[in-house]
């Protein structure tokens, strides 16, 4: 974005009432959404100020905002961590930041509009705080003003959401293809299977080879994106494609996923900087739909063609041949460093970076693959062996999710074991990248090969693994060594599992019911004979509990869950926490304020349904301002039949929750009814 050099003196008023535009967004579009709303608002009716301010949440846009208040307004405040088109506020002043800053400083970010540069749309999306960093709003996104980590920050979170949408097609095209394999290969005598040519498993073959097809040009696109905004998303998948067809520029091989990585950045670079230069006026409404992508597209695949592709090509055809070598010794060190990255963060970046170099290599060198195949499942094994060898060091929710665990470890679901992980990481994370070293290390002695980029005991099941008899080995070693490392560790520790609680303390199960805690009993009725209303008959008295016993995140929406089942609406606890808990992976659902909304959109339930408990101590959940949790609402939907009422229900109940005399008065109730009385404010 390139501010104008002499904004017009009425852009903003220098003192006065401001009449200000808002927009809100986060990733997920629920709860931080509405809550940066709400307090932008508090903070302009607080300051003497007018503003309107649109929601971009997951049911779409509330609120919006019209030509007629574009052209009025003095100034707009973008609040938001995904993608927000600005070339509607051309001309005016735009400060850009992350949502968590419109959550916690509204009434400064009203102050900093006064001075933010007037948006150009032939600048770019860029960041309209102090400075005017350029750059995407959303996943790419530096905010103005806000401290942001600079172009280490935008690199990292442009990859990231390039893998992000990469990772789908990976999944399905190497699944389609293991399944066809498994299904309709036939032995070929040189080893290994061969589908013979015009049959139907032929066909699902071909199908999941087009999704490993797409899978580098949608990196490359979407990295490009994430810099750029959406003219840079045309050049980077015709670029990222062009990097991973070789006979474009006379070479055997393609540059694969490290040459779509390149041509991401080049694209999006090339694209911002085609923004920043000075074209007449009647020129700049076609610039972002025909002249910077054509432009743009021409640029990167021209230089890639004939300057970067030979080099990248010719490193990825050497660093093939040097990976195919690899015996003994050499193979083992590569299984060790592999095994180490893929455990270290379970389905973070680092994890994320050694699959990928693995996935990269498929076609060329499976043994890469099998030794991250092989590494990919022993976290969750290892954990869930650990809580069978030793049941006391483990409280019983702790077991429970060992076993879900062990299914999510056979599968090949890292992320299987991020609850130990966050409960005890000094423990448990050097015990998962121990065993994933020893069966990263064991599958590459071995040679254990495997023909699709995915892991866990599933892929030897579906066909796709060679050796597989050393792959179940080093599989079950790298498990044991995790198990047994976690066990000794945590014995060394505090005792009861470290964490100081006395032997058959059980964390996220209901103690005794106090006065008026309904618990998992039957209804309760006001003295007066009526219950109340709470969120469209979504919340009950059989899912009020009065003080939660659990002690971390993990565990109370365990017990949140199992609160929920009261309702006769869970069909499946252990789905339920999985989903809830694969949300909190997604963005803490912690909103602050002492408050925590963790949520679900799955089959386990049957029908809408919504808890509440309170922490008297409270829970560490990852809040943006640090304060615990005390305040917990479970929200739980069918995938398929809620329609958006849980949304709006969410939206509705995170505005409530800025009201500090609600809080107040639903922290002191007594006893459920009183409780209930509380929440039937919410409307």
């Amino acid at each position: 974005m390139t501010p104008s050099a002499d904004p017009p003196a009425s852009a903003t008023p220098s003192g006065g009432r401001l009449r200000l535009l808002a927009v809100t967004a986060c990733p997920t579009g629920i709860a931080h959404t509405y809550m940066a709303a709400e307090k932008l608002q508090q903070a302009a009716e607080a300051l003497g100020h007018e503003i309107k301010v649109e929601t971009q949440g997951s049911i779409g846009a509330e609120n919006a905002l019209t030509d007629n208040d574009v052209g009025r307004a003095d100034g707009v405040i973008v609040a938001a961590d995904k993608d927000v088109d600005l070339s509607r506020f051309a001309g005016k002043r735009v400060l850009v930041v992350g949502v968590a800053e419109g959550i916690h400083r509204p009434g400064e970010l009203i102050e900093r509009v006064r001075a933010a540069p007037v948006y150009e749309p032939g600048g770019g999306p860029g960041g309209a705080g102090s400075g005017g960093v350029p750059g995407a709003v959303g996943v790419g996104a530096v905010p103005g003003g806000g401290g942001g980590r600079g172009d280490r920050g935008v690199v990292y979170k442009a990859l990231m959401n390039g893998v992000s949408y990469m990772i789908p097609f990976v999944v399905v095209g190497g699944l389609l293809i293991a399944v066809s394999l498994a299904l309709g290969g036939e032995p070929r005598p040189d080893g290994g299977l061969v589908i013979p040519d015009g049959s139907f498993w032929k066909h699902v073959f071909d199908i999941g080879d087009i999704g490993f097809k797409l899978m580098i040009p949608v990196l490359s696109g979407y990295i490009a994106y994430a810099i750029a905004d959406r003219p840079a998303l045309v050049p980077g998948m015709i670029g990222g494609w062009i990097a991973n067809t070789g006979a474009l520029y006379d070479s055997s091989s393609g540059a694969g996923f490290i040459g779509a990585i390149v041509t991401g950045f080049l694209a999006g670079y090339v694209v911002l900087w085609i923004k920043k230069a000075p074209v007449p006026r009647f020129v700049r409404p076609v610039m972002p739909i025909i002249v910077i992508p054509v432009l743009a597209t021409s640029v990167v695949g021209l230089f890639f063609i004939y300057v970067l592709g030979r080099p990248i090509s010719w490193l990825f055809e050497h660093l093939t041949t040097w990976l195919g070598s690899l015996t003994g010794a050499s193979a083992a060190v590569l299984g060790i460093v592999l095994g180490l990255m893929i455990a270290f963060d379970m389905g973070g970046p680092v994890n994320k970076t050694a699959f990928l170099f693995g996935a990269g290599l498929v076609s060329q060198t499976p043994e890469v693959m099998g030794m991250c195949a092989a590494a990919i499942p022993v976290p969750p094994l290892g954990q869930g062996l650990a809580t069978l060898l030793r049941r006391r060091l483990f409280d019983e929710q702790e077991r429970e999710t060992g076993l879900a665990a062990l299914f999510m470890g056979f599968f090949g679901i890292t992320e299987g074991a991020i609850p130990f992980a966050a409960a005890r990481p000094a423990r448990v994370i050097p015990a998962n990248m121990l065993g994933g070293a020893v069966a990263g290390a064991i599958a590459g002695l071995a040679g254990v090969t495997d023909s699709v980029p995915h892991g866990g005991p599933i892929v030897a099941v579906l066909g796709a693994v060679g050796g597989v008899p050393m792959f179940v080995i080093a599989i079950a070693v790298g498990a044991v060594v995790t198990a047994l490392t976690t066990v000794t560790l945590m014995a060394w520790g505090s005792p009861a599992a470290g964490r100081g609680l006395p032997p058959g303390r059980v964390v996220g199960t209901a103690g005794p019911a106090g006065p008026g805690d309904t618990g998992a009993g039957g209804p309760v009725r006001t003295e007066a004979g009526v219950v109340p209303e709470v969120l469209s008959g979504y919340l009950t008295e059989a899912t009020v509990r009065q003080e939660l016993a659990a002690g971390r995140k993990d565990a109370a929406i365990r017990e949140m869950a199992e609160l929920l089942a009261a309702s006769g609406k869970v069909r499946d606890v252990d789905a339920l926490v999985a989903a809830a808990l694969a949300r909190e992976d997604l963005g803490t659902t912690g909103l602050g304020e002492e408050i925590a909304v963790p949520h679900a959109k799955t089959d386990a339930v049957t029908a809408p349904v919504v808890g509440f408990a309170r922490s008297r101590e409270g829970i560490d959940w990852g809040a943006l301002d640090g304060s615990p949790a005390r305040l917990v609402f479970m929200i739980a939907v069918p995938e398929e039949a809620a329609g958006d009422e849980h949304l709006r229900i969410l939206a509705l109940l995170a505005r409530k929750l800025l009201d500090a005399g609600f809080r107040e008065r639903l922290s002191e109730a007594s006893g459920t009814d009183a409780v209930m009385t509380v929440l039937a404010e919410i409307r």
